[in-house]
């Protein structure tokens, strides 16, 4: 398994021709990446392609899937439901494992740069990897679609793209390249052709127009239904079934139901789990309690049928041994994950009890949060050590490279950046850790008081493993800012 997994999904405007897709997926097929899925849609003219790699391998491989579309798709003679503005239309990395958000928005910004050097394609940068706040949304920036950027590149500097030349390529049009986490592609189909209908319903769904957060949505019709397509840019925060319910009430208005709905390319096990807990109304749920779940935890050491001692052990044996991995940022990282584990637990075994079922969508809230920080610090136990690891490389290799300073420069930013994020994460699991004392169960206030000195013990540890990084710094900007943002923590 590669130390480091982010996933792409590059959306081309070819969803009829199977040759012309078939060549695009050959082209991105190079080692260290992995074809995870692909979707056509004709009536959209769209496909969709899921790849997961290496670091370093999938930004190649994106770069040079956009160069094959851009020999094989002519813009000037392409037409489909969905707003287009290049061949390749957009192209997002998506932090998986043993990455960031941060990483992933270097990655954007490094690929974006190469298509517009090699294909003469302009780029510009969304989501988390946008440059000006009016660019992370990316109806913005593809609004007018191919023919409306075409006309007016050149002398709208609100147009002017973050990388390349003022003016589209003749076919291609431009591409957009960005960073954001899990994105769920979400339609749903109603039992009417009238498109007028599912428009209506996604202008009531969508954030933009004053309904979910985290949910884009349109109107189409597609094979002779009308579909309310949405793309959930936070499931956690706005899941699968609340979404499906807002569309199933709106609907109801103009008296119309939801007859099924699709997943286009891979939706992630949570999101189902999520949807399940929520149907079936399954008291005190955890993915625990799931037959496959259980048994990946015990088979990977993760439960181990010995005991609790035999499934931490070998972390601690680890940090016992006398290598320099893994570290204290390590075990900063696995003290804020074990904090927002207990508070979890405490949420979740208040939830669904009488006592406190005024507090119901408040623990539930404090559970997919705890949840996807959980995740994410479990996540930087190994990145941290990686880091260290580059950090070592990039000093090793400076003296046989002309840039050896840039590379130390960058790995010790990108060691810096996982124990502050770490930290970021540990000071929002001790809020919501303190915020729960008052609507659960008393009885557990130990386990929160517990999870607070844990959280407030990594928020220690990872400050001082990026105080320490920033002693190596000489980027002075980088540094200020850093030291402000740890500042800010500790307060």
């Amino acid at each position: 398994m590669p130390s480091t997994l982010v996933e792409c999904v590059p959306n081309f405007s070819e969803g009829r021709d199977k040759a012309k897709v078939d060549a695009i997926v050959e082209a991105m097929k190079i080692p260290g990446v992995y074809l995870l899925d692909r979707e056509m849609d004709s009536d959209h003219n769209r496909c969709v392609i899921t790849l997961v790699g290496e670091r370093e391998a999938i930004q190649e491989a994106a770069i040079r899937g956009v160069g094959k579309a851009a020999e094989l798709i002519d813009l000037t003679k392409h037409q489909g439901a969905h707003p287009r503005m290049g061949a390749a239309d957009v192209v997002p990395f998506i932090p998986i494992d043993g990455v960031t958000i941060e990483d992933c928005v270097a990655m954007a910004r490094h690929v974006g740069a190469e298509i517009a050097k090699r294909f003469q394609i302009p780029v510009y940068l969304y989501e988390a990897a946008a440059a000006t706040p009016e660019r992370q949304n990316l109806e913005n920036i593809r609004r007018g679609q191919f023919e409306g950027i075409r006309a007016d590149i050149a002398t709208n500097p609100a147009r002017k793209p973050d990388f390349g030349e003022p003016r589209v390529h003749p076919t291609a049009g431009a591409t957009v390249v960005g960073a954001r986490k899990f994105l769920v592609a979400y339609n749903v189909f109603l039992n009417t052709p009238d498109v007028d209908i599912a428009k209506k319903i996604a202008k009531a769904v969508r954030f933009s127009s004053g309904g979910l957060r985290y949910v884009k949505g349109a109107g189409f019709l597609v094979r002779g239904m009308a579909q309310v397509s949405m793309n959930l840019t936070d499931f956690e925060q706005t899941p699968v079934h609340r979404a499906f319910e807002f569309v199933k009430r709106e609907a109801a208005r103009y008296g119309v139901i939801p007859v099924s709905s699709e997943i286009v390319g891979l939706v992630p096990k949570k999101a189902l789990e999520q949807a399940a807990e929520w149907f079936l109304q399954v008291e005190n749920f955890d993915s625990s309690l799931i037959l496959e779940n259980r048994l990946t935890a015990v088979m990977g050491g993760k439960m181990a049928v010995g005991g609790l001692r035999a499934g931490v052990e070998p972390f601690i044996e680890q940090l016992a041994a006398p290598t320099a991995t893994p570290g204290g940022g390590s075990a900063a990282a696995a003290s804020g994950a074990m904090a927002a584990g207990l508070a979890n637990m405490v949420a979740s075994m208040s939830r669904g009890k009488k006592a406190y079922v005024q507090y119901e969508s408040q623990l539930s809230e404090a559970i997919a949060r705890l949840s996807q920080l959980r995740e994410e610090l479990k996540a930087a136990i190994d990145a941290d050590a990686e880091s260290y690891n580059l950090v070592m490389k990039a000093y090793k290799s400076a003296k046989e490279s002309a840039d050896g300073d840039a590379a130390i420069s960058a790995a010790l930013k990108q060691a810096t950046s996982i124990p502050l994020g770490v930290a970021e994460r540990v000071v929002e699991v001790a809020k919501i850790a303190a915020n729960l004392k008052p609507i659960t169960n008393s009885n557990m206030k130990s386990d929160l008081t517990t999870a607070i000195a844990l959280a407030k013990a990594a928020l220690e540890g990872a400050l001082a493993n990026v105080e320490i990084n920033l002693d190596s710094l000489k980027d002075e900007a980088f540094v200020n800012d850093t030291r402000k943002r740890a500042a800010a923590l500790k307060r």
